[in-house]
């Protein structure tokens, strides 16, 4: 801590960047305490009482152990930098020579997503429960369960390009820290990223892992050729079924959440649709109707709101899907994610092309899959990122791309299919000829 007297002798620009340093210093001797708690207070009376497996405890701490010596040492340097008078002169040279052993975390934070899984799966176990109800309750635990203990390596992740940048804010210009601490925030910026790409692919293959098919038909291997989850979250049909829907880099999956023998797993539902063929559609609040068709106007029925429908362009699939989201927020999040997957195809799509295209109907349940031929058994044997400051609420879509303006989505030439659509419709209305199905 900043001598008092000394304190009182600084400038305060240099105040505040050794205020930063130290903030910097007291963070990483935080997380190394919470780092033994959680070995001390969790994992070894949970093995002792055998609460868990060895392999189970194995699978959900990870190697938590490695990165206590790796903060250590961070402390021990700033620590060995430190004057009497408890300011530090440079710091830079320091974090450029520490900050590529985070690197480290890449296989911890790609585990944590299937660590949470197996966490909330043995929490059925009324002994597990009971175990982490009492730590919960204990003094210890700060009113923080397990899973905040084991998030807080994620989270202290997040904060080291703020601190540096804060330190750097301090940092006169002509100081011989600037450069270095520069260099810095690029070196935190790289691994950061690097550990997102391997998160990324981590989770994507997860999902892939739990996807189950009711026909070979399904299978397209674009599915399990991605590498990237774009967008997944939970939607609801047009009937208000609820769905969950993956948005990998080249294909849009529908599915049907299962658990089975407490597996939980993903029943791929009708015919995935490639990214290249897929056509997005933004629909008005009262463009249709719950459980029914494209009345809203004249009907007194519970009009849909924030809805969006996903197609095929050809028309030979026979698949149209009538999605709502819970809000406008999320519809908008959505709309954003899908219509960034498939703007590349739209450029090469003149706009006349994607007018004309036909309506198709959308699929009662009663005739599941029945478009792709596809006979379904009753049943089959047998679920932003780690530089996120804050988790997605797991009620809502998730997604990996870049969140547009709700202006710019105004401008979406996609939108340019709307008015074809409407005028197919209300021509196929007015001749009674066409049939409305529900999804």
């Amino acid at each position: 801590m900043l001598d008092i007297n000394m304190k009182e002798s600084l400038p305060t620009k240099e105040i505040k960047r050794q205020e930063a340093i130290y903030e910097m210093s007291r963070g990483e001797q935080d997380l190394i305490e919470d780092l033994k708690l959680a070995r001390k207070a969790y994992h070894d009376p949970m093995l002792k009482l055998s609460i868990m497996s060895e392999e189970e405890l194995t699978h959900i701490f990870g190697d938590l152990d490695a990165y206590i010596p790796l903060h250590e040492d961070l402390l021990a340097r700033i620590g060995e930098a430190t004057k009497p008078d408890g300011t530090v002169e440079q710091i830079g040279h320091i974090l450029v020579n520490w900050l590529p052993g985070l690197n480290a975390y890449k296989v911890y934070c790609s585990n944590q997503l299937a660590a949470k899984a197996l966490l909330d799966q043995k929490k059925q176990d009324p002994r597990v429960q009971d175990f982490l109800q009492r730590c919960l309750e204990s003094p210890f635990s700060r009113k923080l369960d397990l899973w905040s203990f084991l998030d807080i390596p994620r989270s202290r992740l997040v904060k080291y390009p703020l601190l540096i940048k804060e330190i750097l804010r301090h940092t006169p210009k002509d100081h011989p820290d600037v450069q270095l601490l520069e260099e810095a925030v690029l070196i935190i910026q790289g691994v950061l990223s690097d550990i997102n790409l391997k998160k990324g692919e981590s989770e994507c293959q997860y999902y892939i892992d739990k996807l189950e098919y009711l026909d070979e038909k399904q299978k397209d291997p674009r599915i399990e050729a991605s590498k990237v989850l774009l967008c997944h979250g939970e939607l609801k049909n047009k009937n208000g079924h609820k769905l969950y829907i993956f948005l990998f880099q080249d294909i849009l999956v529908l599915t049907r959440p299962v658990t089975r023998n407490e597996r939980h797993s993903y029943q791929v539902y009708r015919q995935p649709i490639p990214v290249q063929e897929l056509v997005l559609e933004d629909l008005q609040d009262g463009d249709v109707r719950m459980g029914g068709s494209f009345r809203g106007a004249f009907s007194n029925s519970d009009k849909a709101k924030n809805i969006f429908r996903v197609r095929f362009q050809d028309p030979s699939p026979g698949q149209s899907h009538t999605l709502q989201a819970n809000d406008v927020f999320h519809k908008q999040q959505w709309f954003n994610c899908i219509r960034s997957a498939i703007a590349p195809f739209q450029q090469a799509t003149s706009p006349t092309e994607l007018k004309d295209l036909p309506e198709l109907n959308e699929e009662c349940e009663e005739n599941n899959l029945s478009a792709s031929n596809i006979k379904a058994p009753r049943r089959l044997a047998t679920v932003s990122s780690v530089i996120q400051v804050e988790e997605v609420d797991k009620n809502v879509s998730e997604c990996g791309s870049t969140v547009q303006t709700a202006e710019d989505t105004k401008s979406v030439k996609a939108h340019q299919t709307q008015s074809g659509f409407r005028k197919a419709r209300d021509k196929a209305q007015s001749s009674g000829k066409r049939k409305e199905t529900l999804v």
